[in-house]
């Protein structure tokens, strides 16, 4: 990657290791929100060159997670995506999910009481796919401890079935190379890992999705007709016919930084790149661990997030020392980026030790 690009859009205060929990925001990105914010405190308002940024992250949005333009959709969470897949499915379907799912991936699907959730170890998902399973719904990465599912598994599974899958890629989009045309669905917070403003999601659905009519656009407002420009009163005459009927009215601040947070991670060279570096940081990082003989081993893998369970209660001795990580469901949770360095590796081991 280039270093030198790296220290003009990140000078962090602290060791920044929580790129699970929020990604830092690049110099670029932050200059395009704060020029915005003025010019419309000003009254120079530009809504089409706005929208224009939004089909600009949209592209590359898609370009990252190895689909097409036409099949994303702009949102602002992943919850009101995945509540519309959801609210999309018939009664009495049953999803299929692994035990610990991040909860905004699997509670729109609870609140319906004609639907079914049914949980698995997450390394038993692909096995526990049956007849009745409608759909499978999977984090691509953990959010509490960094496990990296078996998507080609559960794809295979579900095809074998006729069921339909949904992976969230919001612990991997930016790291984790992928292919979205592989699965009917997928959404992103693109906040953590592809360094956006928090207010820009994504959602991708799959050619034969839109073409079996799968998804309702239950939330269809203007944006999503064909011609939202000239077809903005009234019922709307005709829906886009591609992923942007289903899409949300995007807020223009965040996908003004969105634009540029996502063509910093084109230029640094993509997933491909940015995940070499990152999990070699994440294994410098387990290996340190074990060696240092704590007695708590890391959650094995290779994933850009670590998770060391029973040290949580250390991350009160690592914030006065000057990092910056978090602890979910008892484990502590490091989250290596193209920020890092070993440097920080180093600085974490050191304040383990004591």
């Amino acid at each position: 990657m280039d270093h030198r690009l790296l220290a003009a859009e990140f000078t962090p205060e602290v060791c920044y290791l929580n790129t699970a929990s929020h990604g830092l925001l690049p110099a670029r990105t932050v200059a395009a929100v704060t020029q915005a914010a003025t010019e419309m405190a000003a009254g120079h308002i530009d809504q089409v060159a706005y929208y224009a940024a939004v089909d600009a992250a949209r592209a590359a949005f898609a370009r990252i997670v190895g689909t097409t333009p036409d099949r994303v959709a702009a949102g602002s969470a992943v919850s009101v995506h995945i509540g519309l897949i959801a609210a999309s499915l018939p009664a009495g379907a049953t999803v299929l999910a692994p035990e610990g799912e991040f909860s905004s991936v699997v509670n729109p699907f609870t609140v319906r009481d004609d639907l079914t959730l049914r949980t698995v170890p997450l390394e038993e998902l692909a096995g526990a796919v049956d007849g009745t399973t409608a759909l499978v719904a999977v984090s691509a990465v953990q959010s509490r401890d960094g496990r990296i599912a078996d998507l080609a598994a559960v794809r295979e599974a579900a095809r074998a079935v006729g069921a339909r899958t949904l992976v969230d890629v919001t612990q991997s989009a930016g790291w984790l190379p992928f292919s979205a045309d592989e699965h009917d669905y997928v959404v992103c917070g693109a906040y953590k890992w592809l360094l956006c403003p928090r207010g820009t999601s994504f959602l991708v659905v799959s050619g034969e999705a839109q073409k079996a009519g799968a998804l309702r656009p239950l939330h269809a407002g203007w944006v999503a007709g064909a011609s939202p420009w000239d077809d903005c009163y009234g019922p709307i005459a005709r829906l886009a016919p591609d992923a942007r009927a289903f899409e949300q009215p995007a807020p223009f601040l965040p996908y003004l930084g969105a634009a540029q947070s996502l063509a910093l991670i084109e230029e640094l060279g993509g997933p491909e790149t940015i995940g070499a570096h990152d999990r070699a940081l994440a294994a410098r990082f387990r290996k340190g661990v074990t060696e240092l003989g704590l007695g708590h081993e890391p959650v094995p893998g290779d994933s850009a997030i670590v998770a060391v369970p029973g040290l949580g209660e250390l991350s009160e001795r690592l914030t006065a020392g000057g990092v910056s990580l978090s602890v979910r469901d008892g484990n502590l949770r490091a989250a290596f980026h193209l920020y890092n360095t070993e440097e920080d590796v180093d600085l974490l081991l050191s304040l383990l030790e004591g």
